[in-house]
């Protein structure tokens, strides 16, 4: 039970200033890909995956998140007073429920980075290892990464796990990239990460994404840590901190991984489930498109 993870920490805080003027009402994590926000992969995500915590930093901007993550008994039964059960079942099935699962809100009022929006949870953990997912980085499979990353994780081998995928030379820039000292199967063992690299001081091509499987003592770090780049604090630089006694290993999930927090990562993840669904084989053949643009990143 000590290394069993338990809670999910759900980043959703920022702006989505990339998505403007849409996000100016909106919220980035409710963005749809045709008809599923952002927000509903990454719940569905750590449900599979055993969470029975689940802790959403946001901001008080953002009221819309709380609203679409709890169920709305009122829609229900309005939904179905219009015989539209099977609409209302659904909404039921999407959303959580308090009677399952553990749900938080926490505010964010401030954007000082990744490693504070997760410091923010802190009151509200359950005992063990924690899992930090992030919506806008989008991975689809038969089987969801957490999942997988639960399943690999050794604390006596590496404390932290990441999510990591390999990228080309040139996008090292654009990432955190692990100095790997060794690899097994799925694991790429690392005693270092490098935030942003140049392509030519990069230590690896093993670059993170939005999965983590954190070990608590990364608490006490970020509430002693500085503020590094962009004046915010990285979460990055809290586990580089603990490499040397905690561990850390980069793991190699089988999904596909899109980058929804750019608008072009949201297209290809768009036009990669409707390539998936027959009724949408008409608009595919009506715009020429081949199944070569429709390729993750």
């Amino acid at each position: 039970m000590r290394n069993r993870v338990r809670t999910a920490i759900f980043p959703v805080a920022g702006l989505g200033t990339r998505f403007l003027p849409a996000t100016k009402a909106t919220p980035k994590e409710l963005l749809p890909v045709i008809d599923t926000p952002l927000i509903q992969f990454a719940i569905d995500e750590a449900r599979d995956a055993g969470i029975e915590r689940m802790i959403f930093v946001s901001h008080p901007s953002k009221a819309a998140i709380e609203r679409y993550v709890r169920d709305d008994t009122g829609l229900r039964e309005h939904l179905c007073a219009k015989g539209k059960s099977k609409l209302a079942d659904s909404l039921r099935d999407s959303a959580l429920n308090a009677d399952t699962h553990d749900i938080v809100f926490v505010m964010q009022d401030q954007p000082l980075g990744l490693g504070h929006a997760v410091l923010c949870a802190r009151d509200h953990l359950l005992p063990g290892p924690v899992a930090v997912i992030l919506p806008d980085d989008l991975i689809l499979g038969e089987r969801g990464c957490l999942s997988e990353m639960i399943a690999a994780y050794d604390p006596a081998r590496a404390g932290h796990l990441i999510a990591t995928m390999d990228v080309e030379p040139h996008e090292t820039s654009s990432y955190g990239v692990l100095s790997v000292r060794a690899r097994c199967g799925a694991m790429a063992f690392a005693d270092g990460i490098v935030e942003k690299p140049a392509p030519e001081v990069a230590p690896s091509r093993t670059a993170v994404v939005g999965r983590y499987i954190l070990d608590p003592a990364i608490f006490a770090r970020l509430a002693e840590q500085p503020a590094g780049a962009g004046g915010e604090i990285q979460l990055t630089d809290a586990i580089a901190h603990g490499v040397a006694s905690i561990g850390l290993a980069g793991f190699g999930f089988s999904g596909t991984r899109f980058d929804c927090g750019s608008k072009a990562g949201m297209l290809r993840a768009t036009l990669h489930r409707a390539r998936q669904d027959p009724q949408f084989d008409a608009v595919f053949a009506e715009y020429d498109l081949p199944a070569m643009l429709i390729a993750a990143e």
